[in-house]
């Protein structure tokens, strides 16, 4: 199973890596060469791309999740 997942939240600017082994979310600096990269441009242009996820939400804080609401 993955340890690591790169996240970009749309109307956001840039890219997150969450270690979910180390249980940390960090900003990271764009890519600015390969596959990442690629995948980037074409988020900003408001593509969405997903790989290897089954669920992804986007809520506004972490008490609407661990309460079991999810945003509309």
């Amino acid at each position: 199973m993955s340890k690591v997942v790169v996240i970009g939240v749309a109307g956001e600017d840039g890219l997150w890596v969450a270690d979910l082994g180390a249980g940390t979310v960090t900003r990271i600096v764009d890519p600015t060469a390969g596959a990442l990269q690629t995948a980037n441009e074409l988020r900003k242009s408001g593509v969405t791309l997903t790989k290897g996820i089954d669920l992804a939400v986007v809520a506004q804080s972490a008490a609407s999740v661990s309460g079991g609401y999810m945003d509309g």
